[in-house]
């Protein structure tokens, strides 16, 4: 695939290859470009902005060897995002980066239906103009996120120096990344590794899965800490990569989903307890200005230690 970045619209160049002959066009179109949805490259496909051999195309034709498509992405429009006086839990800040202890039910940035109430508006106001504008209007400062339902430490850059670190840093896996879990059943050994590669559930396109065939290289490091009575246990784990949702779907792939997900586990969770059990414990880095290894943790809420508690009766 070849990218060009034009003014207007965003312009991608695919050749079908010999393995992808005979998928529909917007099956083949969502597998390339996964951060958008099905549906919105239907809409696309619809509204004239796929080509197939220069010529228009239908969403569901089917594709050939060495047909050329020419897919046009419109630009995104970023809404204004308000400052809001919203409690941050700050459990370090210098002029280079925060660190927040984030809690549950809280987006980390702005997305379709939630523009409010996330920590990105409270962001801005505790930090003003001070923050990374790397990411644009809707996430600035933000150099990795954790699930709305994943409670913990979460690093934001304050300035383009430190975003542009942190993220080589991500993207060389380097960064200490700690969470702590309640998963399902019983794990009889007491740590493994799960090295399966994660993309885009080709079944539900808003989930992920463990992909062979199309996922990127995922690999969480567990062990376990309590059995709680041999029916969950209560686990730690370690990410050597970051994909979305890993841990979950990592977890739910051997047989442990996680205790109130719903997504990848059962779909009657435990009473009272809103979304996955998981929480961000432990994140360390290299301070991008000192260069000194930092690490930082945050204790585990309220709601955790009570289910802990609960379990081990």
């Amino acid at each position: 695939m070849k990218e060009i970045k034009e003014e207007k619209d965003r312009r991608y160049y695919y050749t079908v290859e010999k393995e992808q002959e005979g998928l529909r066009l917007d099956q083949f179109l969502a597998a390339e470009l996964t951060e958008h949805s099905r549906s919105y490259i239907q809409k696309l496909i619809k509204g004239g902005k796929v080509t197939v051999n220069e010529k228009a195309a239908k969403a569901g034709s089917r594709i050939q060897t060495d047909d050329r498509i020419l897919l046009m992405v419109p630009p995104l429009k970023e809404l204004e995002v308000l400052p809001e006086n919203i409690p941050l839990d700050i459990i370090y800040e210098d002029e280079d980066v925060i660190l927040i202890n984030k809690p549950k039910d809280m987006v980390v940035h702005p997305c379709p239906g939630r523009y409010s109430g996330t920590l990105v508006n409270g962001l801005l106001a505790h930090c003003g103009d001070s923050l990374s504008g790397i990411n644009g209007v809707l996430r600035p400062g933000i150099v990795h996120r954790i699930d709305k339902d994943t409670t913990g430490v979460l690093v934001v850059c304050k300035t383009d120096l430190a975003h542009r670190n942190l993220a080589e840093q991500l993207k060389e896996h380097s960064i200490t990344r700690k969470y702590e879990a309640i998963v399902h059943n019983n794990i009889p050994e007491e740590e493994g590794i799960v090295d399966a590669p994660i993309g885009r559930n080709p079944a539900d396109r808003k989930k992920m899965a463990v992909e062979y065939k199309n996922g990127k290289k995922a690999v969480t490091h567990y062990r376990v800490l309590d059995h709680l009575n041999h029916q969950f246990n209560h686990i730690e784990c370690q990410l050597e990569t970051g994909r979305t949702h890993q841990i979950r779907v990592h977890m739910a792939s051997i047989g442990h989903p996680l205790l109130g997900d719903e997504i990848y586990g059962p779909k009657s969770g435990r009473k009272g307890l809103r979304g996955q059990c998981l929480h961000a414990r432990i994140l360390g880095f290299i301070h991008p200005r000192t260069g000194e290894y930092m690490e930082f943790e945050a204790p585990l809420p309220e709601y955790f230690q009570k289910l802990l508690r609960k379990l081990r009766e």
